[in-house]
């Protein structure tokens, strides 16, 4: 006889149906996984011998053998434990095998027979889903599994728990769905005094979801800034938290299970390695350009990353997607992003002030900046200097406008936005202006008469590429979108224009 138990794998955020086949045979006493098991695959014998040693069970004297199949898929992961044990359950005949035919189970196995979480179980609840099967997953997740609604889930803390269920002496109740609990308040733009024209793009950045670059000394305030972004952004829609959720399912950081409602803000260290920040590794694990999908990845002291770490953004930026392709895997993360990225106009800091700037300025301007390459560089949508904040300023009161107010105009204009692309079609219908591309953003964002004049005379005075001679229209149309305009006008075009810049160490 053999058992069957259905489990999953993942390719990214893609799910692969996988049948534990269990057999329990005639010969010396052994306890085999094949199919290709990693080493936490490999190890699930002990914690599964050890977890039924808790239930009072001990494997018979047999040749146990566990088979995952498709054979040549690769299986990674602490998940496969649980169904192994309800496997050997079944085989034994503790468990009806005909009950558990109808669920996808997915568990790590403690020695005492405890279950813990797992990285995955929103993406396998949602193909469950899509089999028409129930789930099964430790009492942690159940939040995160009821998101798929439509489906029975079984969230046990202990396999003795599932194992009374299914025996009829211990009912599982449904959990219910989990929200992230909102974190505290952002801070406010109120706090930071002077830097108007920095505070002005970001919020032309959050109403359009443009890429944004702070040029400064040390002490400007570009990483307040930069903060304070996420108060700006609207909430993320039901759609677009599940799709984050997922990301962060597949990596194991969904906290209690709950499902995120903020758009994430990510701000690695610069020294980063370009596998943390692209993603990869052993196990093709989404970086921090994934993790950020719909929301922020800033960059602070952007000339330090390693060179090849930022020229890996220049493709996800470009497609909004990361394509992983390793040996032993082929897998695709989303990573539509903000591009938030902060620098210091020199490695001193003070290029612009004759008393602190160092004796090899501008010299040292140039080799500096000259770092960031000009295609990342032409990425980047909007350029604005942040000077050293005076004392005057700093003796100011604060400022009438905050976060609050500011945050209703970027609602407003992405609320236009939504309206203007509703009627495209789902797949590729832009979310922003900063994802609107080729025909359709010259129909959108085509300047009047006075505005094609100035786009067209600036284009070649400036030496734009066609890359940002179209991010200047997109900058334009999120400007008038923020004044309530149908059209995009000259005053658009001026001010779009006037966040481009030569690009660094070039000019």
């Amino acid at each position: 006889m053999v058992a069957r138990i259905s489990t999953v794998a993942f390719q990214g955020i893609e799910v692969v149906d996988v049948d534990v086949q269990v057999q329990i045979g005639g010969g010396l006493p052994a306890f085999t996984v094949v199919g290709l098991p990693d080493k936490a695959v490999a190890e699930s014998r002990e914690r599964v011998r050890a977890a039924l040693g808790a239930l009072g069970l001990a494997l018979p004297p047999r040749r146990i053998t566990v088979n995952l199949a498709p054979a040549d898929l690769l299986k990674e992961g602490s998940h496969f434990d649980l169904p192994i044990a309800l496997g050997l359950l079944v085989a034994m005949g503790v468990l009806p095998g005909d009950e558990l035919g109808g669920y996808t189970a997915l568990g790590e196995l403690g020695l005492d027979g405890g279950l813990a979480p797992v990285a995955g179980v929103l993406p396998a609840a949602l193909h469950a889903l899509a089999e028409e099967r129930g789930l099964v997953c430790p009492a942690a997740q159940g939040g995160e599994a009821a998101w798929a609604a439509g489906i029975e889930v079984l969230a046990p803390a202990t396999l003795l728990a599932l194992v009374n269920h299914f025996k009829g002496s211990q009912v599982q109740s449904p959990p219910e769905p989990a929200l992230a609990d909102e974190a505290g308040e952002d801070p406010d733009l109120r706090d930071i005094k002077g830097q108007e024209t920095a505070k002005r793009a970001l919020e032309v950045t959050a109403a359009g979801g443009h890429n944004l670059l702070m040029i400064g000394p040390p002490g400007a305030g570009k990483s307040m800034l930069a903060q304070r972004l996420a108060g700006l952004l609207p909430p993320l829609a039901p759609a677009e938290a599940l799709e984050v959720s997922m990301i962060h399912s597949v990596a194991g950081l969904l906290e209690g299970g709950r499902l995120l409602r903020r758009r994430p803000f990510r701000d690695p260290h610069h020294s980063a390695s370009l596998v943390a920040l692209i993603g990869g590794g052993n196990r093709a694990r989404p970086g921090e350009v994934s993790l950020s999908h719909l929301g922020v990845l800033f960059l602070d002291e952007l000339p330090e990353f390693a060179r090849a770490t930022l020229e890996a953004l220049r493709q996800p930026m470009e497609s909004g997607r990361v394509a992983i392709a390793r040996a032993n895997a082929h897998v695709t993360y989303p990573s539509r992003v903000q591009l938030v990225a902060a620098m210091n106009p020199c490695r001193c800091g003070y290029l612009d002030d004759p008393a602190l700037a160092c004796s090899r300025a501008p010299r040292c301007a140039r080799d500096y900046q000259s770092k960031i390459s000009g295609p990342l560089f032409d990425r980047i949508d909007l350029h604005v200097e942040v000077p050293a904040v005076s004392a005057a300023d700093l003796s100011l009161p604060p400022p009438a406008e905050g976060s609050p107010e500011i945050a209703e105009r970027v609602a407003a204009a992405r609320a236009r936005q939504c309206a203007r692309y509703a009627d495209l079609p789902e797949e590729g219908r832009p979310r922003s202006n900063a994802e609107a591309d080729g025909r359709f953003l010259e129909e959108i964002a085509a300047p009047d008469a006075e505005g094609r004049r100035l786009l067209a005379e600036a284009t070649d005075r400036m030496r734009l590429s066609a890359r940002g001679y179209h991010r200047v229209l997109r900058v334009a149309r999120t400007l008038a979108d923020l004044d309530a305009c149908e059209s995009v006008r000259r005053i658009h075009v001026a001010e779009a224009l006037s966040y481009r810049r030569i690009a660094p160490g070039r000019g």
